[in-house]
């Protein structure tokens, strides 16, 4: 193999790996697709919240529904929140 080839093979493996990161994030098993679990920063830029506190305090009073969060260890503790609207704290 030439130099070439490995580094065309390699970039292939990067955009193919980037691109599984767009779609779907993996835990335990469980794919969680990232139109529907995201970031609670990009949470609140998805339905216009001006502060992710907001929204974690929503987590931590219950609001947002343990079913609808998933906390990943191996990405930093990162928090995914299932994407659905709420206004005022409230399912909408």
């Amino acid at each position: 193999m030439t130099t070439e080839t490995n580094q065309s093979e390699l970039e292939k493996l990067l955009a193919d790996s980037k691109q599984a990161l767009k779609d779907y994030c993996e835990y335990k098993g469980i794919q969680y697709p990232m139109d529907q679990w995201v970031t609670i920063s990009e949470y609140c830029k998805r339905f216009n919240i001006s502060n992710t506190q907001t929204v974690t305090n929503w987590i931590q009073r219950g609001i947002v529904p343990k079913e609808n969060i998933v906390t990943i260890p191996e990405y930093n503790n990162i928090r995914l929140i299932k994407a659905i609207p709420y206004h005022n704290g409230q399912p909408s």
